[in-house]
């Protein structure tokens, strides 16, 4: 194999994640304002590319949905780490929850997707806990030694009340369900102080 074509092979593959990466973003958009039933066309438009290669990289729409579903929890379980590192850990939580809030609101029908029955989807509960309920437990953990937060209440608990709180409500946007997570978040300082919670955080044991 000559030099002029090793670099083939290498630029295939940069072209197909750009591809991917683009398909994912244009889909987040549509998602988000019509729904995850929302025309092929319509993310292959706003992303730049054909149809043929959506179908190609996502067979099944359940299969670009999933796809999107994990690429947001994992954005919001990485941002954990970050925030920590750059913020006092009551602020770190409290930015955080913000994130996580904001993915459970913002994404129009992704929220039914995780209950839908679809057996492509059946993993997806599992793996928004896997990935959010460690992320969340380090931050609870951090603020409580503090005593910046109460700490009778764990990763998992917190996530299905956060969860709850962003259903949406008829003639209500986002911004209600921000306001209403920021009482709970008010709650949670109010009672900083607390002992530990019994048991884990929520995390699997770990």
């Amino acid at each position: 194999m000559t030099q002029d074509t090793m670099p083939a092979p290498r630029r295939r593959r940069a072209d197909a994640r750009r591809n991917v990466d683009a398909l994912l973003e244009a889909a987040r958009a549509v998602f988000d304002t019509s729904g995850v039933d929302a025309p092929a066309k319509e993310i292959t438009d706003l992303a730049g590319v054909g149809v043929g290669t959506l179908y190609r990289h996502f067979p099944q729409r359940s299969d670009l949905v999933k796809a999107v579903v994990e690429s947001g929890i994992d954005a919001v379980a990485d941002a954990g780490p970050a925030l920590a590192a750059e913020y006092e850990p009551a602020e770190a939580l409290t930015r955080w929850i913000d994130r996580y809030t904001e993915l459970l609101g913002t994404k129009r029908g992704l929220a039914s997707a995780l209950h839908s029955g679809d057996p492509a989807l059946a993993g997806l509960p599992a793996y928004f806990m896997q990935r959010l309920g460690p992320t969340l437990s380090a931050l609870l953990d951090a603020a409580a030694a503090e005593g910046a937060i109460r700490g009778d209440i764990g990763a998992e608990d917190l996530l299905h009340a956060i969860a709850q709180l962003c259903q949406p409500v008829p003639g209500r946007g986002p911004e209600h369900s921000r306001r209403i997570v920021g009482v709970l978040v008010d709650g949670l300082r109010c009672g900083g102080g607390q002992g530990p919670p019994q048991g884990d955080h929520g995390n699997g044991g770990s």
